[in-house]
Formats: C-alpha cells, sequence, structure tokens
C-alpha cells in the first residue's frame, strides 16, 4: 500500500497535538469511530462481451477525534477485495468481459485536519471528501467501492444568507485506484445567496488542470438557482437549474467553447416524489462538455452508458429528458423498515444533430433491516438506437451495507 497525503496535513496535526497535548489526549478519548461494510454483487450483460459477474467487499474503518481547542482529526482507511472476478475492472486484465469499475485497492481514503475559528468559518486541509450541490460538477462518486476524494485545503464560510466555498485541489484520488488519480493544480469557488426558501442562487468558477490529464482541463463557469414552494400542507413544489460555460485551461491543447443548460421541476406529496427533468450538454463533434470530478451516475443514467475518458458525455454532446418516481414507505414492511421504490425513465439524443441515442430504464428498491444495516436491489437497462451509438446493456446490484 502506497500512501501519500500532500498539503502537510500530518505536520499539522503533529504540531496541533504538540501544542495542545493535554486537550489533544482528552479529544482523542471521545473519538467517535468509522466502521463501514459494504457487500455487492454486479452483474453486467452487454452487446459484444463476456457477462462480468463481481462480487466486491468495501470496508471502512477510522475516526474521528473530538474537538481540540478549534481543531479536530479524521482518519480514515479503505480496503476493496473482489471475492468474485469475473469482470475487467480495467486493470485486472480480463478485458474480454464487460466493465464493473470495481477494482481491488487499499488506500488511505481521507486524513483530514477541521479547523473552526468561529461559527461562520471552517478550514479543511488533507485528503477529503468534496461534494458541491447535486454533486454534478464536484462529487465523491459515491457509488463505486473506491470513492473519489481529494487532496485539497478547503475553506467554508457561512454568514446571514451568504454561503461561500473555495478549495484548491493538488490531487484527485479517483474510483480506479492510484494508478488513475490525476496530479491536480485545480480551483474551486462556489458563491450562494439564500434569499429564501423559494430561491438560492449560486455562481461557480471551477477551473481545472490536471498535470497527467490535460483533456479533462477545464475552466467552466456558471449559475445554479434552486428552491421550494409549498402548494398545500401534505404537497410541495421544488425545482433547479445551471446554466454553464465551459472552455480549454491549463494544460489543454485543444481550443474551444461548450455551453450546458439544465432545469428540472419536482412535486412531493406525502410518500411520492416525482420529478422531471432536461438536460443539454454540447458537442462539437470532437468533445462534448464534461464534469471530470462530478458524479454523472446518478444525473445521467445508472447504466453509465456514456463513459468516455471518465465522463458520462459523447463528442457530439448529450441531452437527456428524463423522468424519476419515488415511494418512500414511512414505516415497515415486514422486516423492511421505511422501504424506497425509486424509477426512472431516460430518453437521451445528441446535441449535434439531434440523433437518437438510446433509452434507458432504472430502478432502486432499498430498505433498512437494522438501524445500522441496509440491504438493496437496483437495476439499469440502456437500449441503444443504432450501431453506432454505446453498446446496450443491462445491469444489476444486490447490495448489503452496515454503517456504524
Amino acid at each position: 500500500m502506497i500512501v501519500r497525503v500532500s498539503l502537510g496535513t500530518l505536520a499539522l496535526a503533529g504540531i496541533a497535538g504538540g501544542a495542545h497535548a493535554d486537550s489533544f489526549s482528552e479529544a482523542l478519548a471521545k473519538s467517535k469511530p468509522i466502521l463501514e461494510s459494504r457487500l455487492r454483487s454486479e452483474s453486467v450483460s452487454q452487446a459484444g462481451l463476456k457477462d462480468a459477474d463481481g462480487l466486491t467487499w468495501r470496508n471502512r474503518v477510522g475516526f474521528e477525534s473530538g474537538q481540540f481547542g478549534k481543531v479536530k482529526i479524521l482518519v480514515e482507511f479503505e480496503d476493496v477485495r473482489a471475492l468474485k472476478d469475473d469482470y475487467n475492472s480495467g486493470y485486472n486484465g480480463k478485458t474480454a468481459y464487460a466493465a464493473v469499475n470495481d477494482p481491488e485497492v487499499t488506500e488511505l481514503n481521507r486524513l483530514q485536519l477541521t479547523w473552526t475559528p468561529n461559527a461562520a468559518t471552517t478550514v479543511t486541509a488533507g485528503r477529503q471528501r468534496i461534494l458541491i450541490d447535486d454533486n454534478r460538477f464536484v462529487g465523491n462518486s459515491g457509488w463505486r467501492q473506491d470513492e473519489m476524494t481529494f487532496d485539497a485545503v478547503r475553506l467554508d464560510v457561512k454568514k446571514g444568507k451568504w454561503s461561500t466555498t473555495y478549495a484548491y485541489l493538488t490531487k484527485i484520488n479517483r474510483t480506479a485506484g492510484e494508478y488513475a488519480d490525476w496530479d491536480s493544480d485545480s480551483h474551486l469557488l462556489n458563491v450562494g445567496y439564500a434569499a429564501t426558501p423559494a430561491l438560492k442562487v449560486q455562481g461557480f468558477v471551477y477551473a481545472l488542470d490536471f498535470k497527467n490529464s490535460a483533456y479533462n482541463s477545464t475552466l467552466t463557469t456558471g449559475l445554479r438557482f434552486s428552491g421550494e414552494k409549498p402548494l398545500s400542507k401534505t404537497t410541495k413544489l421544488t425545482y433547479a437549474g445551471v446554466i454553464a460555460k465551459q472552455v480549454d485551461h491549463g494544460n489543454n491543447p485543444s481550443d474551444f467553447s461548450l455551453k450546458a443548460v439544465n432545469g428540472e421541476v419536482g412535486v412531493n406529496h406525502g410518500r411520492w416524489k416525482v420529478v422531471a427533468a432536461y438536460e443539454k450538454n454540447e458537442g462539437n463533434g470532437v468533445r462534448g462538455f464534461i464534469t471530470p470530478i462530478g458524479s454523472a451516475h446518478n444525473i445521467r443514467g445508472w447504466a453509465d452508458a456514456f463513459s468516455t475518458n471518465g465522463n458520462k458525455v459523447l463528442p457530439d454532446g448529450l441531452n437527456d429528458l428524463n423522468f424519476t418516481t419515488t415511494y418512500a414507505h414511512p414505516t415497515q414492511i415486514g422486516p423492511l423498515k421505511k422501504p424506497t421504490l425509486t424509477v426512472s425513465y431516460h430518453d437521451f439524443k445528441t446535441d449535434r444533430n439531434s440523433r437518437a441515442v438510446g433509452k434507458e430504464w432504472d430502478a432502486l428498491a432499498s430498505a433498512a433491516l437494522t438501524k445500522n444495516l441496509t440491504v438493496s436491489v437496483k437495476y439499469a437497462d440502456f437500449d441503444r438506437a443504432d450501431s453506432s451509438m454505446p453498446a446496450s446493456r443491462r445491469k444489476v446490484w444486490v447490495g448489503l451495507e452496515y454503517k456504524l
């Protein structure tokens, strides 16, 4: 196992501990353990490849200390084992099989120092999880067994109706293990103003520059709005939208300018939630609008049919009209506590020339068995429009997850 953490996190932790030895000891005594275990099977049937059948087991262990002075530390290790590996992980040489993007890995998942100088300000340094908004542009790709984390310094300030997040990223620890990681000289800035519950507006600038991935070095700027409005005592309307522009940045040798627009509207009524959404990502025939450090799985279909250099888009761009219905039962049905069922439908077209790409159905059923143990069954079925589009594929997951 190779462990590297930039930004002097270990040195900072040593300084903090040495300067406050007594309080640091007390803080360690008040630590909260981190213990997670996820056992999951994934079956994939994809045209032109052998059917994949994987059984992977992810375990995380660590702790988060209590506060000493205005500082606390979090340490978390992660291990992913393949109990059955009839699949192509990208690194195991089994290229005849369909892909299951969960390679075996043992690594330091998070090591972060958090300083809270006052009620409005938080500074986090080290290897950390960063989630912004709906994870469209910045997320952890948490569906994969090896999540994406960031070696970064992050500043969060919240005062009144204003909120600001800034982060400087030195390394992207991607979901395919250390061989796929990116060295980074990137900046994230997101500034929001929550005028009322009905309207929150955010402006963002994501300047991404990756030494070993020039294709993904991009500058994305944009605006996001979101809000909700009660329609009755039991019903509310929700909505969100984004408009963004993306150009080449840093060491990217290309010259391009692309736009993306998306919007969604939903109705929550009792146990039910229904959402209609439309996403438009431009493409110029060579490349499309991309989200290199976003969580695309929950945005553009669970079948992950559009993976190009780690991004779920096509060179001609990708437009997605989709509908999602969720039913959440409030109590228990047999051994299942608060079961939830989600069904989604996607209709994909290219943005350039508006060619049919394919259609996809997704479904997820999940429930708690105990306070700490959940079970889930997930399904994705992408059917391509013609042979020029990404291959049709069907995926089924069955998972059991424990969180302390």
